[in-house]
């Protein structure tokens, strides 16, 4: 036990100090936490870190999916419906199906269905290794969402055909029931995400305390995924339809100090866990390698590259198809070619391939094979399409082009909500005549946001700097204090306890009117999630001061 914890600790410790140093450096941190986890592989006495596929698929995974689909844009995810679920179901079987006719292709007595068992697991796109590479550096919003919610499905849609493809090896199912399967697992997943994402939503209306609204947040992911797996549909379809409602939701059905709370352990568990993940599979490389010591090293290669190609041509074909022609056959609005390129571009395997592969039965035609391929799949994505995207992005003109969009986006989103606060004020000065010393002052606080607001907007026309608009909207949006004498008698006490109690109530009454601006702006789409929980944050954090005064 002691040993466990320790190395717990290792781990812990080490993917804290390469995030740090990766910050530094400018390297993404996937990458650097995988290059740390290869080199130490090989450092003698260090402890044997295995991968425990049930670990990484019942409690990781998990816990991953639910932060990501509590952060993900609801609205965008709409709107890129069907490219979405094209990615997500279709490009994953696909993969699946033309991986699988090369490797049984290649590999003499492997079988098609074994085959397509490998197809399975190196198929989807990761979703930890998608978000984080997409978080440092500016992709077009389009692609972000499509990745974001590519990332979020496919990993469901993987591992039900790695299920169907590892029953058909062992004669336990066929490929002509695999549809009706398929369909069954991924509408059930939905069905019991639903139903108990409502469930947790009730419940957290009525937690008012941010410390028990944690606790519920922390357990949410496995009250979705456990009874949804032992019902034998998607725990994962499941634990992604209940983060995405929750998340949309939290708005209304969460407190202030709770999001405020619950955020920054979102943030913090996500961050631990998506670098222990990369780090793990870093450290597995000497067990992989030791594991194909008596395969012949040129039939090894020929496989694997031939498998690496298959999901790149694969992919970038798919991606064409479906964004160029098929959105011109349709009628639809089409993604530009640079966008094409970023998404076709953005599949990199991570974790959940390399779990999955651990799952397969001892006695499964050649395993070992197949677990190396697939991390040498990893590998290869992770290092070459992970280190070349940030640049591959810079050279092409959409991401450059949106940032100062976004930016004004932001600004005039800061804008109107000063105007939906102003107007608030108005109503409650025309209801509650002689106040007029607080309202003089909320005023006041008002107007200097509106200031700050219109010169981050002009400045974004100009060129886009991401720290400038926030931070000169959080000098302008500052809670101003009442004044408070050293030495006052209980009347005047009691006088200027009212004003505070005053100030308090109609500061209140206009953070809800900017938040419902915000919630209608992001919910018509002419806000961006991350923009909006930003501002909402700031928001929190002001009504929190309100609270506490």
């Amino acid at each position: 036990m002691v040993h466990l914890v320790a190395a717990v600790v290792g781990l812990v410790i080490v993917t804290a100090l390469v995030r740090a140093g990766a910050r530094r450096t400018g390297v993404p941190d996937p990458i650097a936490l995988l290059l740390v986890g290869v080199a130490a592989s090989w450092i003698p006495g260090l402890p044997d870190y295995r991968i425990d596929p049930d670990l990484v698929l019942v409690v990781i995974l998990p816990v991953l999916l639910y932060c990501a689909g509590f952060a993900a844009s609801v609205p965008a995810f709409r709107i890129h419906l069907r490219p979405i679920l094209l990615l997500a179901v279709g490009l994953t079987l696909a993969s699946t199906l033309a991986v699988g006719a090369v490797a049984a292709a290649l590999v003499p007595g492997l079988g098609f269905a074994a085959a397509c068992a490998l197809g399975a697991v190196v198929a989807p796109p990761d979703a930890v290794a998608a978000t984080a590479i997409a978080r440092t550096i500016r992709l077009p919003r389009r692609v972000v969402a499509l990745l974001e919610g590519e990332s979020l499905f496919n990993d469901a849609a993987a591992l039900t055909a790695l299920t169907v493809a590892v029953a058909a090896v062992t004669g336990a199912t066929s490929f002509a029931g695999a549809a009706g399967e398929f369909l069954l697992v991924a509408l059930g997943g939905v069905a019991v995400g639903a139903v108990v994402g409502l469930a947790i939503g009730w419940v957290r209306r009525r937690v008012l305390h941010p410390y028990t609204d944690v606790v519920v947040f922390l357990v949410a992911p496995f009250v979705v995924y456990l009874p949804a797996e032992e019902l034998g549909v998607s725990g994962l379809v499941a634990v992604v339809v209940a983060g995405l409602y929750l998340g949309h939701r939290a708005t209304t059905i969460m407190e202030p100090g709770a999001r405020v709370v619950t955020g920054a352990v979102r943030t913090a568990v996500s961050w631990l866990l998506e670098g222990m993940v990369f780090l793990l599979v870093g450290l597995q490389l000497r067990t992989v390698v030791t594991g194909i010591s008596g395969l012949p090293p040129l039939a090894v290669a020929g496989v694997t590259v031939a498998v690496v190609g298959t999901l790149v041509v694969v992919r970038f074909a798919w991606v064409v198809l479906a964004e160029q022609v098929a959105g011109t056959a349709l009628g639809k609005r089409h993604a530009s070619w640079s966008e094409s390129i970023l998404t076709s571009w953005a599949g990199m395997r991570g974790a959940v391939s390399l779990a999955a592969v651990l799952t397969l039965p001892v006695a499964f035609p050649q395993r070992d094979l197949i677990v190396f391929v697939t991390f040498v799949v990893i590998l290869v994505t992770l290092l070459g399409q992970g280190l070349s995207l940030p640049a591959l992005a810079r050279r092409l003109p959409s991401a450059r082009n949106e940032a100062g969009e976004e930016a004004q986006e932001e600004a005039r989103a800061r804008r109107l909500a000063a105007d939906a606060a102003l107007e608030c004020l108005e109503e409650i000065e025309r209801e509650n005549p002689g106040r007029e010393p607080v309202v003089e002052q909320l005023r006041r606080r008002v107007n200097n946001r509106m200031e700050a607001a219109s010169e981050a907007l002009e400045a974004a026309s100009d060129a886009f700097d991401p720290e400038g608009g926030a931070e000169a909207a959080g000098r302008g949006g500052a809670v101003e204090s009442v004044a408070e004498p050293e030495e006052e008698s209980d009347e005047t006490a009691r006088s200027h306890e009212g004003v505070r109690d005053t100030y308090r109530r109609y500061g209140q009454a206009m953070l809800v009117a900017e938040r419902s601006r915000l919630l209608a702006l992001r919910d018509a789409g002419t806000l961006g999630e991350e923009a909006f929980v930003r501002l909402q944050h700031e928001l929190d954090l002001e009504q929190a001061a309100l609270t506490v005064r």
